[in-house]
């Protein structure tokens, strides 16, 4: 049965079952103020319905069992990927599927060693692709000077891409399937775009590994930013957004604590703050200008 068939659950805690699913109450207050969020009033309330449900539920899974994703399955979370909003339908995107357990070992050492990428049935590579877009005007309009290399149209794609993944996503764990993404391929996206023979005008964005979770490691909900943080209503309020990164950094430094049994305990802040003071993937913008991106 997949999970959209299931009973509606009355908040995404409701389904938990292993100790990282509970970890501690605020998370589950955490889950519960965004069930307000939902167009079916019911007396007053407004009530989760299945997809909401699902969505709430999201978490990374890294363990994966030895059954094996269907070629049929694989198409129909591809199919929903294609039905994501697409700028001015151009549709600039392109998705790699990897089966073969050399290339995914490959792809992995690219990566940082991340062996679930490794062991997952399919490692799914999303691309952001303008080469059909290049095509079209050089069939159509080949004398006519062209922009697909344009810093809008290097956003388009790189949207579009996202988008379709995240409807992938969904679309995989309605069939209780399990998703991680992986940034990692950025690592050595020279070699991984050689390794997958990408053309010019398409550069691998992430990579999302697909499969059955395995039971025996359970994922657990990380929270998010407090709603205050993230909706501001006719305008962005400084002030708010301050109050829920405060009230989310001790709701991160209690979760971090418990989840580690101690070992970590830096806030969401400082974690950001550590995030963006060392150097990463700095090569991107060159690898990028030399696959046709960003040339204006």
């Amino acid at each position: 049965m997949s999970r959209l068939q299931e009973p509606s659950l009355a908040y995404g805690a409701a389904a938990f079952h292993n100790k990282d699913d509970a970890i501690s109450g605020f998370l589950k207050d955490s889950l519960m103020s965004h069930s307000t969020y939902h167009p079916t009033h019911k007396r007053g309330r407004i009530s989760m319905n299945d997809m909401i449900s699902l969505l709430m539920n999201h978490r990374s899974v890294r363990k994966y069992t030895d059954r094996p994703v269907s070629q049929e399955q694989l198409e129909a979370i591809v199919s929903a990927a294609q039905m994501a909003s697409s700028s001015s339908n151009v549709q600039a995107y392109s998705v790699v599927a990897v089966t073969d357990p050399a290339l995914k070992n490959q792809l992995a050492d690219y990566a940082g060693s991340q062996a679930y990428i490794r062991e997952c049935p399919v490692f799914l590579v999303w691309c952001a692709d303008l080469s059909r877009l290049k095509k079209a005007v050089d069939t159509h309009a080949p004398e006519t000077k062209s922009y697909e290399g344009a810093v809008e149209n290097f956003v388009v794609a790189t949207v579009d891409v996202a988008l379709a993944a995240q409807n992938a996503a969904v679309a995989a764990e309605s069939l209780d399937l399990g998703i991680v993404y992986i940034g990692g391929i950025r690592n050595q996206i020279e070699q991984v775009s050689e390794a997958l023979g990408l053309p010019d005008y398409v550069y691998p964005v992430f990579g999302m590994c697909v499969g059955y979770p395995d039971p025996q490691h359970g994922a657990g909900l990380r929270p998010r930013l407090p709603m205050e943080a993230v909706l501001h209503m006719n305008g962005y309020h400084v002030e708010q957004n301050e109050r829920g990164v405060e009230a989310y950094d001790e709701t991160s430094v209690r979760y971090i604590t418990e989840r580690t049994g101690g070992q970590r305990t830096s806030s969401w802040s400082q974690q950001m703050a550590d995030k963006l003071t060392a150097p990463s993937r700095l090569q991107l913008k060159d690898f990028l200008e030399r696959k046709g991106f960003l040339q204006e």
